[in-house]
């Protein structure tokens, strides 16, 4: 499939794809036949004998195929054939046709599907059942829309849904993708590309063998067959990290001239097409100047002014903005002063918005070009612009300032690394989904991809804190204090902002409810403060009858009351992929004041694990009539091979256990 719907199965990955990536979205079919009569590449495709799959799979696909043919001036026309059999009624969803396309520079030529059931009867979908919708609804200023067609409310098991579509258009870059399968196994997977003579076209293999084509002439055909279905486990690898794709360029000869077709032979190419589409955008105007000085005026050393603009800038509205697609105008931004006028843009508006007003104060800086929502997507050895779906900044910085997201480039000297369009993450922080990522500085000097800072794991921190009183009867009271840093803290106002006060407090509460039921919250108290990249909360509950009153002799309970919040569960004995691990620090102290008359009978063992993707230790100790526990657990970001499964497996096993063991009291 067209590597961008790829991308639609997988809910981790931002919608901004669609607007870097937009002009692969056009995928194809071929002309509607006549009355409800289905294509003969359809009827074949349901005579196919389908293995035994798994419980686990509701749907294969049959056929999966696409032909691109690109004329002498660069106009590429694509015919896509789809078929899908639901094997269970939960996928309907499946039967679902969609293609993408720019209005200015191209057109859907052809859209049809057809539903076949078991008995043999056919019900085709046509002009009357499709929708014509933006891309996104939210946003104000955009080009790309999408026609579908939805069988999903007539189709059910057995049933095979097909679709065929044909697109023209004419692209910016002589570039495609295609992605071998979602998650679905596949029986034919198919990517034919023709050229006109004396043309010629070269690919790269992601996450497979390569994929030879068989090349007759100018006609290139890659194909694989017979798939497995990817299963869906917890901290797996992205889909796009985990499925066959490829990668696709193809050349015009040295001596034909192809006008509006970008050929990339390195990544220095795509670095200075970028800053040639980004740069002349950097404007000043009298009153964004004003703004940026007004703005630092106060501000003591260089890293104060970068927080100063930066925090203005992140207040910006981010408004998705696609304009001039069929021209590459997904990557290139608005102007800076018209940004700066109308206070909204998308996240290449806000970067070059805020490039400007540095500007302003005599700070240079330069653009990003990046992937948002998965740290391993884009690769080097596929020399492109559509590898990236984010802009950010990196601001050039002197010796004096300091921090965990500057990094060391060989000919832009010391830069910090800043995303504008991530409101809940500061200055000297970094979104935890684009650290470590491959990225490209969009610079005539950069000449390969750069990998961004990694945050250090103690920068990455929750702090809690439980002063506690059990009862006589079994109750238990108190309060609890969190205090988090960096990229938990951004996970915490994240959901702080995104809640209304009531949802918030609910959550908590549910939070609460799970590791004590029946518990009562009587206070919920958040603290944001986002330019040091902390936030706290502060919780006050009731829970009668936490602990269990044995035979009104003893008091069984656990000390961990609550749950970390970002608990893991590896709970399979076997598993396919890698184990993606972020980082995470965490460490509590729960005081629990015990009831007069009552000593302690039995305590739980103290832990202490040491592996090479994190350590867990536990304490206890009694000392005048009070408990204290005390856990920590510092996880490092890595991603784990499947071959050690079993160990991360059991690492967490032991910590879940450890975190359930009770504390036995008995009367005196």
């Amino acid at each position: 499939m067209p590597a961008e719907l790829l991308l639609f199965f997988e809910e981790k990955i931002m919608y901004a794809r669609l607007a870097l990536s937009i002009l692969f979205l056009t995928c194809a079919a071929v002309s509607a036949l006549a009355g409800d009569q289905a294509p003969p590449w359809l009827q074949q495709a349901t005579q196919i004998n389908l293995p035994t799959y798994d419980k686990n799979v509701s749907a294969v696909v049959l056929v999966d195929d696409l032909t691109a043919t690109v004329s002498d001036d660069g106009r590429v026309t694509k015919v896509y054939n789809y078929a899908v059999r639901i094997l269970q009624h939960e996928a309907r969803d499946h039967a679902v046709a969609s293609v993408g396309y720019i209005p200015e520079t191209g057109k859907v030529k052809d859209l049809a599907a057809w539903l076949i059931r078991g008995n043999g009867t056919v019900k085709r979908y046509g002009k009357d059942q499709t929708l014509d919708v933006a891309a996104a609804l939210n946003d104000v200023y955009n080009e790309y829309r999408v026609r579908t067609i939805s069988a999903k409310d007539d189709a059910d098991t057995g049933m095979v849904f097909g679709y065929t579509f044909i697109t023209e258009d004419r692209s910016v870059f002589s570039q495609d993708e295609w992605a071998f399968q979602s998650s679905s196994p596949v029986i034919s997977s198919r990517y034919t590309l023709v050229l006109p003579i004396g043309w010629r076209a070269e690919s790269v293999t992601f996450n497979n063998a390569k994929v030879e084509p068989k090349v007759s002439g100018s006609t290139y055909t890659w194909e694989l067959a017979n798939l497995p279905a990817v299963p869906d486990e917890p901290l797996s690898p992205s889909l796009g990290n985990l499925v066959a794709r490829l990668a696709i360029s193809y050349y015009p000869p040295a001596t034909v001239q192809t006008p509006g077709i970008k050929t990339f032979a390195n990544w220095a190419a795509v670095a200075a097409w970028m800053s040639e589409l980004e740069d002349p955008q950097v404007t000043l105007s009298d009153a964004l100047t004003a703004k940026a000085r007004e703005l630092t005026a106060n501000a003591r050393t260089e890293y104060e002014k970068i927080q100063a603009i930066g925090s203005y800038v992140q207040k910006v509205q981010y408004i998705s903005i696609q304009t001039g697609l069929g021209r590459g105008g997904g990557y290139r931004p608005h102007s800076a002063a018209e940004v700066f006028a109308k206070s909204y843009g998308d996240c290449k508006d806000k970067a070059n918005l805020m490039r400007a007003m540095l500007k302003a104060v005599g700070i240079d800086a330069v653009p990003v070009s990046i992937y948002s929502g998965d740290r391993d997507y884009v690769r080097a050895d596929w020399p492109s612009p559509q590898q990236f779906n984010h802009c950010i900044i990196a601001v050039r910085v002197s010796d004096e300032t300091h921090a965990a997201t500057i990094i060391q480039d060989p000919k832009l000297g010391r830069l910090l690394i800043f995303d504008p369009t991530a409101d809940e993450t500061p200055v000297g922080d970094l979104p935890a989904y684009l650290q470590g990522s491959l990225a490209l500085l969009d610079s005539k000097d950069a000449d390969a991809l750069l990998q961004m800072p990694v945050t250090p794991t103690e920068m990455n921190q929750l702090e809690r804190n439980a002063d506690l009183q059990l009862g006589a009867d079994g109750s238990m009271t108190g309060a609890i204090e969190e205090k988090a840093r960096g990229q938990i803290a951004a996970h915490f106002r994240t959901e702080f902002r995104r809640l209304s006060r009531p949802e918030y407090n609910t959550m908590v509460e549910r939070w609460f409810m799970s590791g004590a039921p029946g518990s009562k919250v009587s206070k919920v108290e958040p603290a944001d403060d986002l330019s040091e990249g902390r936030f706290a909360l502060s919780v006050a509950f009731a829970a009668p009858g936490y602990a269990q009153l044995m035979q009104n002799h003893l008091l069984v309970f656990k000390p961990a009351i609550v749950s970390r919040r970002e608990l893991l569960s590896l709970t399979e004995s076997k598993r396919k992929h890698p184990v993606v691990l972020e980082s995470n620090a965490y460490s509590e102290t729960v005081r629990v004041k015990l009831p007069a008359g009552f000593d302690v009978d039995e305590l739980p063992d103290a832990v202490k694990l040491d592996t090479p993707f994190g350590t867990y230790v536990t304490s206890y100790d009694v000392k005048d009539g009070q408990l204290v526990f005390k856990r920590t657990l510092v996880q490092k970001a890595m991603t784990v091979p499947v071959e050690q499964y079993a160990s991360v497996r059991t690492f967490y096993e032991k910590i879940r256990a450890a975190e359930q063991a009770p504390v036995v009291l008995a009367r005196k």
